[in-house]
């Protein structure tokens, strides 16, 4: 069984700086597109970044410039470096992985538990 399991949140003062990490463990034969998504209070779920498994990577405009995606396919894992937090950038933090389990003919796409990132003013 595949799972996603992320680490690293917290709260943190406003300019501060936090690292989210998500590790895919199970029968995996291949991952392609690994991602970070956060949902606020009251608001839609947003994409935040994506990284391609040849690392090619997108990020939202609100983040550009702050927040860097990385991964190790090595290790099956994801992170995400966040710099000058904001206020704003309080949310739960989703990551997701679009992954062949071993012995699928498909990509199914699986999401973490979440993790509660709180930057304070």
């Amino acid at each position: 069984q595949v799972q996603l399991v992320e680490s690293g949140g917290g709260l943190v003062q406003a300019g501060g700086s936090l690292r989210l990490s998500c590790a895919a463990s199970g029968s995996i034969r291949s991952i392609n597109v690994m991602a970070w998504y956060r949902q606020a209070p009251g608001k839609q779920r947003e994409l935040v970044a994506t990284i391609t498994s040849g690392t090619s990577t997108n990020y939202a405009d609100s983040v550009k410039g702050r927040f860097t995606i990385s991964r190790d396919n090595a290790k099956n894992t994801v992170h995400l470096q966040m710099n000058s937090l904001k206020p704003e950038d309080t949310a739960v933090y989703y990551c997701n992985a679009n992954l062949r389990p071993t012995g699928s003919s498909y990509n199914w796409n699986y999401w973490g538990q979440g993790t509660q990132v709180t930057v304070s003013s």
